[in-house]
This record gives C-alpha cells, structure tokens and sequence, in this order.
C-alpha cells in the first residue's frame, strides 16, 4: 500500500478557510487531513477546471492538450466535442473519448447539442435526437454541450426541446450559449433548463443572466477574451462564477491556461479562497466531476504553489500521481492513427471571381477581441469588372469552400483584418469546418485554400508565391504532435499573417469565427452571407441602406 504525505497552507474551499496542516494519500485518495505547525513553505490547494473548452481548438488531440495544461495547475476540463462532432460525427467523439483515456486528466465531455449549429451551412455529419440520447448514455459524456441554437429554444423547435429533455431525464447539466440574449427572449431559454452562459460581453448581459439562475463562465481564450470586463462577478456573484478558456489555441496554452485568470484575479485585488473556487469548487459541484476537493475521501488531485502573490505552480497531483514538476510535464505521449473526412477539390481564381450587382455591398465588420461581428455597408471597388479587395479601406475578400463535397465557393468582403498583401487560410472554421480564407489577390486565397486542401486540412498562409503550411491531419483540426512542436510552426503562421499587415491578436481564431452563424451580426457560411440577427441569408449587394 503506497502512502504519501504533504504538507503546507492547505486551502479548504469548502471549509471557506486555509490552515497549516498535513495531507496523507493513500493508494491515489486523501485519507487525513490534519491540523500541523511546522509545515513546508507552500500552498495546496485543489487542481484547476477549465470549465468550458474546445480541445479541437489547440489543435491538440486530448492526450498532448493534457500533456501541456497540466503543467499550468489543470486537472480537469469540461469539454465540448462538437468540433470533431461536425466533422465525423459519433465516430470523432469517441475518439475523444478513447484518446483522453490514455492521459490521467479528467475529462468531462459533452454531447454536442448542435451538430450541425444550424441547416444554413454544411457539415461533415449530423447528431439528431437518437445520436444525442446514444451519448448521454455513455458514462464519459457528462452533460448537454452548449445549446448554441439559442433561436430553436426561444422559437419552440421540438428537435432542441427533445435533446434538452434527454439531457433532464439522465440528470445531467446542459450548457448554454446566448450571446446578447435578454428579456422575454432570455427567461424563456433559462426556463428550458439551460444553466450556463460563456458569451457575456458586458457585465450587465452577466448580471440579467446570473438573476435569471444560470452560472456565468468567464471567458478567456486565444480570441474572445472577456475576463477584464466581467471580473467584478468575483466579488459579486462568487458562487455563480467560473472560469474558461472555451478556445485558446497552442501559443497560448504552452504560456499558460486557467493559473492565468488566476493569477490576473489576484493582481485585481480578488482574494485567494473565492478565486480557487470559481476554477475548482464551482465546477466540480455543477458539472459533478470526479475531481477532488481536498477533503479526505477525495481523489487526491491537487496542485502546491510557491504563494498567491505569485502563484507559481510547483507539482501537480492527480490520483496522487504527480503528473507535473517544475512546469515539466510527466506524462507520456499517446500516439494515434489519424482520422479525417475530408472531399474538397482544388479551386482557381475564376471560382472567385465578383461581378457587382450594385455599387454598394454589405461588409462583416471584425470587431477585435470579440466573437461577435457588426455589419456596415461599403462602396464596391472595381478592376476590369469585377469587384475586388479594397486595401486603403481594409475591406479584402473573404471565402468559404465547402470541404465536405464539390460545390461552388461562397465569397463576401470583410473589414478590419489589416492585412495589406496575401491570404490566410484554415479548416478550422467554427463550427461545420469547412475551409475558409481572406486575402488581397485572388491567387493568394485561391493558393491558400489549396494548400489547405491539399494537406488534408490545416491552416495556411500565401504571399507572392510562397505558402506555409500547418497539416492538422486529425480531421482537419488537430495532430498529435507535442504542443511546443505545434506552437512553433502556428507562431512561424501567425508571424506571416503579421508580416502581411494582420494587426488582429489572433488571426487565425478570429478567421475561424467567421463562419459561426449564430454569433451576430454578419458571418459566412458555406452557403452564403449570413445575417445572424435575422437569422435568414442576406444578399451581398445592396442599396446604400441598412
């Protein structure tokens, strides 16, 4: 029988209060807790919840995304698959699944609520209501991931009605996702059973949503970042608080993951003990994880830091296995034979080209740091006839290709990008993932999407000629190779999309937003302009109104 002790300042969150004492693990379980004088000069307190990611989004299969965000304090994520759901459906789920099995993090998967989000773009498979109840049978999957069709709740559609019902009859929590939703329109999506929100944008969207009933999580990824803006709930609202990355991409995640917001709240003036809850106690509790609290009987998962002025993550446990050390990672890789769905074939320049209908077109306006778009309406700019990107006024055309089967590009004009010369492009594009690109030249998008296409998948970057290239082998959205291997060829991206004028902090995230439909104002889908307002197709061109 292997017994360990450790001992320090032990914060006890739900004993609301932090003591000198000795921590006693047995065989992977804290079996006492007790009250000492001399201890060692640390912290222990319980591992960190990332209470809502996308793991597709680090572009990591869950084995390297745990192999990284354990060296951060991370012990365990709520993750929603939908990513690899819309790609191939159950059978990408369960990779997931399998692949999480073979690293100690805890995972809690959803089942995707909205696979595809909406019929107005194509994706690679559909969950209806069978597929939906088949997962929440299965034990790895721990509640209804994100409901983000929030006008099929507010509109009575019977097919998210039956999938909520589903999620209430298995006992298991549903996620919400209802950005600027209020009034009437918000009580009746609560009232459907929805308990969650991770889009708030102000503090009083936050505040309405909180005395509504549902739990607000603080949303800090690689794009959307939200933290500044809605910290305060911390001092306000601290049992209704929680923390999350949603999307946070590898660049990111190698500097670091939740201990960041921690951190933050700190040097806000926060205290430790409603900081360490709301990314541990608060999630373990709603989402009923199988993560420890440090209380005897618990799994001993728990992390020792230096002190909170610094928080510095010095050894990380989970079933007593130290999986961490010093910011090195202890656990091993688990290596994986791709899989992908993936039928696009390659275009050219003609399959873009723009004849104007009108003098004026309608524009999506990227609104930085943000998920949400605006809309405004520009002149055209022409050359030989056809309407092209428009650099002085940062308005460059936009591209979406279906990858799932043959079928002609949808293109629009975006504004805000910065970039002056090329084309990024990417097959992570939220969330039926299809392939998306903006650019200068029609030959830079057109040699951006190829290369996307002809790697399988991946993101890219074209400029005069030369094209860089990150493959994403495992259903065009992640490979299994290590984080810091990832994050260096996404940096080599990121510094080209840059170096074309992109003055965006995270091009490549904010691109993959623009498909997402259900996020307003305007976006692009694989089957056209898209106002998400209306929640109907738009034209391109227009009279110069709105």
């Amino acid at each position: 029988m292997e017994i360990k002790k450790y001992s320090g300042k032990i914060v006890d969150l739900i004993g609301n209060q932090i003591f000198k004492g000795e921590i006693t693990v047995t065989e992977g379980r804290i079996s006492s807790i007790i009250e000492k004088e001399n201890v060692d000069d640390c912290y222990i307190a319980p591992g960190l919840v990332d209470a809502h990611v996308h793991i597709e989004s680090s572009m990591l299969t869950p084995s390297e995304f745990a192999r990284e965000a354990v060296k951060h304090g991370t012990v365990a994520v709520v993750s929603d698959p939908h990513e690899i759901g819309n790609v191939l459906g159950i059978d990408g789920i369960r990779f997931m699944i399998d692949n999480s099995k073979k690293v100690p993090l805890k995972f809690n998967f959803g089942a995707p609520s909205c696979v595809p989000v909406t019929n107005f773009e194509t994706s690679g498979a559909a969950l209806g209501v069978n597929e939906v109840n088949k997962l929440l049978a299965l034990a790895e999957i721990g509640h209804l991931a994100e409901v983000a069709n929030y006008p099929g709740v507010i509109n009575d559609d019977p097919e998210v009605y039956k999938k909520i019902a589903l999620a209430k009859q298995a006992g298991k929590p549903i996620d919400g996702h209802a950005p600027g939703v209020s009034g009437t329109d918000l009580e009746k999506y609560i009232s459907a059973g929805i308990s969650t929100d991770h889009e708030c944008f102000t503090l009083e969207e936050a505040i309405e949503k909180i005395r509504l009933g549902m739990k607000i999580l603080i949303r800090e990824g690689s794009a959307a970042k939200n933290f500044d803006t809605l910290h305060s709930l911390l001092q306000s609202h601290p049992d209704k608080v929680m923390f999350c990355s949603d999307d946070i991409h590898p660049d990111d995640l190698i500097k670091g993951h939740i201990n960041i917001l921690v951190r933050r709240a700190l040097d806000k003036g926060h205290d430790l003990l409603p900081v360490l809850k709301a990314c541990s106690y608060n999630p373990i509790k709603h989402y009923k994880l199988e993560a420890g609290l440090l209380q005897t009987g618990d799994c001993a998962d728990f992390i020792i830091f230096n002190n909170p002025g610094q928080f510095e993550i010095q050894q990380v446990y989970i079933n007593g296995i130290k999986v961490s050390d010093h910011g090195v990672s202890l656990i091993n890789s688990a290596k994986e034979t791709p899989l992908n769905n993936f039928k696009a074939k390659k275009i050219s320049t003609a399959d873009i080209e723009v004849l104007p209908l009108s003098s004026y077109m309608r524009v999506i306006d990227i609104i930085p740091g943000e998920l949400i778009t605006g809309q405004s309406i520009q002149k055209v700019k022409l050359s030989e006839g056809k309407v092209i990107s428009d650099t002085e006024n940062d308005i460059l055309k936009i591209v979406m290709l279906n990858r799932y089967k043959t079928a002609k590009p949808s293109i629009a004009f975006i504004k805000n990008s910065g970039i002056k010369k090329g084309s990024i492009a990417s097959s992570i594009v939220h969330d039926s993932h299809n392939i998306i690109s903006l650019g200068v030249s029609d030959l830079d998008i057109t040699e951006a999407i190829n290369a996307v296409i002809d790697a399988g998948g991946g993101i890219s970057a074209s400029r005069d000629g030369n094209t860089l290239v990150l493959p994403l082998p495992f259903g065009g959205l992640m490979d299994n190779r290590s984080a810091e291997e990832i994050a260096l060829d996404y940096a080599k991206l990121e510094a080209e999309a840059r170096a074309m004028g992109s003055s965006l902090k995270a091009p490549f995230m904010t691109l993959a937003f623009m498909g997402l439909l259900v996020i307003p104002e305007l976006k692009l889908s694989d089957m056209g302009l898209f106002d998400g307002q209306k929640f109907n197709f738009v034209d391109l061109f227009t009279e110069y109104s709105l």
